[in-house]
């Protein structure tokens, strides 16, 4: 939401004089925040694909590739999106993008990559097909 609102709230209300406009589109946004995520999190792949493409185009909109910061993979939306669709604007990334993506060290992105849990892409780097896998796998039982 927080997202939602600085890229999508906050220029309305720079532009509309009036809350009672924009408390419906607030209460709107809110409701539509809930349904995104559960589309995010949810078992259909391809539904959660689109979801995370559409909340890309309309957040992050520009004429370049989708580039995120490496901190954005932390967040609650980077983490659903890395999930759901990898990177979408990259087939590789960095170690360094890679370890933000998982949650781990950069260290420990090589470490995965040498032991061959991650695959490494022949231009360099780590794939993002290999990083959604290893996100998407069913956690072992620590019983």
């Amino acid at each position: 939401m927080r997202l939602l609102e600085t890229r999508i709230l906050d220029p309305l209300e720079i532009l509309l004089t009036s809350d009672e406009l924009l408390g419906p589109v607030r209460a709107r946004l809110r409701v539509e925040a809930e349904v995104w995520a559960a589309q995010l999190l949810g078992g259909d792949r391809e539904r959660a694909t689109l979801t995370a493409a559409r909340l890309i185009g309309v957040l992050f909109p520009g004429d370049g590739p989708f580039a995120p910061p490496e901190s954005w993979w932390r967040t609650a939306l980077g983490r659903a999106v890395a999930r759901t669709a990898g990177h979408p604007a990259a087939a590789a990334v960095s170690y360094a993008t890679a370890g933000a993506m998982l949650g781990i060290t950069r260290q420990g992105v090589h470490d995965l990559v040498k032991r061959g849990k991650l695959g490494k892409h022949p231009d360099g780097g780590v794939t993002t097909s290999s990083i959604r896998d290893r996100l998407n796998r069913p956690q072992e039982s620590s019983t």
